[in-house]
């Protein structure tokens, strides 16, 4: 019996040094690949990995404002944004729901965790965001996320996505490009960022001007 609770007692223990050893490591080592894209339907999946430097900064202000507003700011999670989400919902009665997810736990959901709705999936990616944020500055997190994003249904990474639709490296996309995927980062397997729809263009309009409204030195302050 004391060996079966001393295994009992161990294995989680175990289990959670491996997952920070991890998150650790990839602090600086860029993730060959991630649990969406090993579980992708569609092969083989795209991506190229380009650092911070190599990322134009209107790209990095485009998803955060699309994405996640108060990125710099917050711990992980939005509080305020997740309230309202759930006041949403409730009306909605389970139709189309609405998300809150910050920039860092949709990082944890790409790197490590599956897609779909449950919560143990929520309670691990709750966990793997504590990690993120905890181990990772915030300019990592947002390197790695625009990195492992999804933008079509093969295409992930900023600088894949860059080259497929507009025919330049990540480090060369204006406002208007940074935008226009950053509009497609919801449903990329439905929206265009090369040939947009009217509905993309729209939103994209509304993502340059909430860039606008942030300003350009925005995130000249992340570390």
């Amino acid at each position: 019996m004391r060996r079966l609770l001393r295994w009992l007692l161990l294995a989680p223990l175990s289990l959670l040094a491996f997952d920070l050893l991890l998150v650790l490591l990839l602090r600086w080592v860029p993730p060959p690949t991630t649990a969406f894209m090993l579980s992708a339907d569609i092969r083989p999946v795209h991506q190229q990995w380009v650092p911070w430097e190599r990322i134009a900064p209107a790209m990095r202000l485009a998803v955060v404002a699309s994405e996640d507003q108060k990125f710099p700011d917050h711990h992980g999670f939005d509080f305020e944004a997740i309230d309202k989400a759930l006041e949403q919902n409730q009306r909605r009665r389970g139709r189309h729901l609405h998300g809150a997810s910050t920039i860092s736990q949709q990082t944890a959901k790409n790197l490590f965790l599956w897609s779909g709705r449950s919560w143990l999936r929520k309670g691990l990616e709750a966990c793997f965001t504590v990690q993120l944020e905890a181990l990772w500055p915030k300019r990592r997190i947002l390197e790695v996320y625009l990195n492992v994003a999804r933008f079509g249904p093969d295409v992930y990474g900023v600088e894949e996505a860059a080259r497929r639709y507009f025919g330049k490296p990540a480090a060369r996309l204006d406002a208007h490009e940074a935008a226009l995927l950053a509009a497609v980062l919801p449903s990329p397997e439905r929206m265009h960022a090369g040939r947009p729809s009217a509905y993309v263009q729209d939103r994209a309009d509304a993502v340059e001007e909430q860039m606008r409204l942030l300003g350009a030195d925005y995130l000249d302050d992340l570390r």
